[in-house]
C-alpha cells in the first residue's frame, strides 16, 4: 500500500436525497469515526464486529454540537472495497448536513480523498487489476442496460483473463527461449522455431478478435452520435421527440423553428444513440439562422450515423438534391417523413442518388414506422456483429491500442522468425507484446497511465 493517511470524500451526489453518505478509508478510518459518533446503545465503534452497521449521533465532541442522526458501517481489512478499514457513515441527504459531516471528519484527521482514489487503493492494494478499475466508470456512465452488461463483464473480469492467458501463453514461449539462450553449449532445443511460429499465429488471431470487437465495445460505451439532417420544415423535431417518446423539440409549421443544435440519448434496441437535432440546412440571410446552418453542416461532419430526412409530400427540389451529395459517403438512412400525406417521393428517385443507402418510410406525427427505423438503425450499426456476455468485447481505446501495440510486436516477431534471427532478438518482440499487454491489466502500467486513468473518476468512488 502506497499512502498510509487515510480519505474521505462524499460518495453520494450532492443534492438534496434521503440519504447521503460519506466514506471513509484507511488505517484510522475507525478510530476517526469512533471520535464524532455517539451510539445509542454506548457501543465502542472501535471494537465492534467487522461488517455491521450502527444507530446512533453524529456529533462534535469539542464543541457539543450536534449534526445529524446516522448509521455508521463498520467494515475491517480486508475485505473491503480497498482492501483497508473502511467506515460509511449514512445521514439524511442535504448539502448541508452532509458538508458539516464531511468537515468533522477532516477534522479529525482524514483527508480530502482525490478523484478516484477509492478504486485507485482497491487496485494498488491488489483487490481488483486496473481494467477492472476502469470498468467501475463505464458502470456509472451506462446509458443502456447493453452497455452496463458489458461494463459489469468487465469488472468481473472477462477481459482480464483473457490477456492473462495470454500473456502466460507468451511468459512460457519467453521462458523456453531464455532457457535454449542459457544452455547454448548444450546442444538441447528447448523449443522449435516452427512451434514458435505457429503458437504466436494463434495468439495473433486471438488478439486481432479482441482489435475486431472494439467498434462494437465502442457503440455500448459511447454511443453513436446521430445527426437528424434536412431542409427547413421536413419534420426534424417531429422525428426527435418520436424517437424519445416525449415533447423534447418545439415544433411548429414556421421553417427555422430550431435554430440550435438540440442533443439528446436514445436508447435503440439497447444502443445508445447521441440523437442531434439540427437546424434546416438552407441558405439564409438570417444571421442567428445561419449560425444555426453552420452548427448543422459540422454536425454533419462530425457525426457517425446520419438520418437524412426527406418530406415525401413534397417534390425533391435542389435542396434535397444537394443534402443527398452531402450524405453520400456517410453512414445514414435517408428517412421518408409525411407518410400520412399523399406521397410525391418515390423511392426509386432516392435510389437514383443515393443506390447504397437504406430508406426507412415514417410519419413522425402519428408514429407510424418508428419502429422499422428503430430496427433499421440497429442493423446498420451492428450488421454482423452479435454481442455476447460470453466473450470480451474491447469498450476502451487504451486497451485497443495497447493490444495492436502488442501485435505488432508480434508481427515484427514473425518477421524475425522469417530472417532466421537469433533467439534473443526474438525475446524483445515477445516482451515488447508482454508489456504492451500488461499496460490493460496494470503489471505495467506507469504512473502517468494511472493518474490518466483515476482523474476521470469522480470524487468518491
Amino acid at each position: 500500500m502506497l499512502n498510509e493517511d487515510t480519505i474521505c470524500a462524499i460518495s453520494t451526489p450532492i443534492g438534496e436525497g434521503g440519504i447521503g453518505i460519506v466514506r471513509i478509508s484507511g488505517n484510522d478510518a475507525i478510530p476517526i469515526a469512533a471520535r464524532i459518533f455517539f451510539s445509542k446503545k454506548k457501543k465502542d465503534l472501535k471494537s465492534v464486529p467487522t461488517h455491521t452497521i450502527h444507530y446512533g449521533i453524529i456529533k462534535d465532541a469539542k464543541t457539543g454540537d450536534e449534526i445529524d442522526e446516522a448509521l455508521v458501517t463498520i467494515m475491517r481489512a480486508p475485505n473491503t472495497y480497498t482492501k483497508e478499514d473502511v467506515v460509511e457513515i449514512n445521514c439524511h441527504g442535504g448539502v448541508l448536513p452532509l458538508k458539516r459531516l464531511l468537515g468533522l471528519v477532516l477534522k479529525n484527521g482524514a483527508r480530502l480523498a482525490e478523484p478516484g482514489e477509492f478504486t485507485k487503493r482497491a487496485f494498488l492494494n491488489g483487490r481488483i487489476d486496473l481494467s477492472q478499475a476502469e470498468a467501475v466508470i463505464d458502470i456509472i456512465n451506462s446509458k443502456t442496460e447493453d452497455s452496463l452488461r458489458l461494463a459489469v463483464g468487465q469488472i468481473s473480469g472477462i477481459l482480464s483473463k483473457r490477456i492473462m492467458a495470454v500473456r502466460e501463453e507468451l511468459l512460457s514461449i519467453i521462458a523456453s527461449l531464455e532457457a535454449s539462450i542459457d544452455f547454448v553449449d548444450e546442444d538441447i532445443e528447448f523449443i522449435s522455431k516452427s512451434e514458435i511460429g505457429e503458437r504466436i499465429k494463434r495468439i495473433i488471431k486471438e488478439l486481432e478478435c479482441l482489435i475486431d470487437s472494439a467498434d462494437e465495445g465502442r457503440i455500448y460505451k459511447e454511443g453513436i452520435a446521430t445527426a437528424i439532417i434536412g431542409k427547413p420544415n421536413v419534420g426534424k423535431s417531429s422525428l426527435l421527440n418520436a424517437l424519445l417518446k416525449e415533447e423534447r423539440a418545439i415544433v411548429t409549421p414556421i421553417p427555422g423553428t430550431t435554430r440550435d443544435v438540440i442533443e439528446e440519448w436514445v436508447n435503440i434496441k439497447g444502443m445508445p444513440l447521441r440523437i442531434l437535432d439540427t437546424a434546416g440546412i438552407r441558405h439564409t440571410e438570417d444571421i442567428v439562422e445561419m449560425e444555426g446552418v453552420r452548427r448543422s453542416r459540422e454536425a454533419l461532419k462530425n457525426a457517425d450515423l446520419v438520418l437524412l430526412l426527406i418530406d415525401k409530400s413534397t417534390t425533391l427540389n435542389d435542396e434535397d438534391k444537394k443534402l443527398m451529395g452531402e450524405v453520400k459517403e456517410k453512414r445514414g438512412i435517408v428517412v421518408l417523413n409525411k407518410a400520412d400525406l399523399p406521397s410525391k417521393v418515390k423511392e426509386g428517385e432516392i435510389k437514383d442518388f443515393l443506390p447504397n443507402k437504406a430508406i426507412a418510410s415514417i410519419s413522425a406525427l402519428n408514429g407510424d414506422g418508428i419502429d422499422g427505423l428503430r430496427s433499421a438503425i440497429s442493423n446498420l450499426i451492428l450488421q454482423n456483429k452479435v454481442t455476447s456476455g460470453e466473450r470480451p468485447i474491447i469498450t476502451n481505446l487504451r486497451h485497443k491500442l495497447a493490444i495492436e501495440r502488442a501485435r505488432t510486436s508480434l508481427e515484427n516477431l514473425q518477421a524475425s522468425l522469417k530472417d532466421e534471427m537469433s533467439e534473443e532478438f526474438l525475446a524483445v518482440d515477445l516482451r515488447g507484446a508482454l508489456n504492451a499487454l500488461g499496460e490493460i491489466t496494470g503489471e505495467t502500467a506507469t504512473e502517468d497511465i494511472l493518474e490518466k486513468i483515476f482523474q476521470e473518476f469522480c470524487i468518491g468512488k
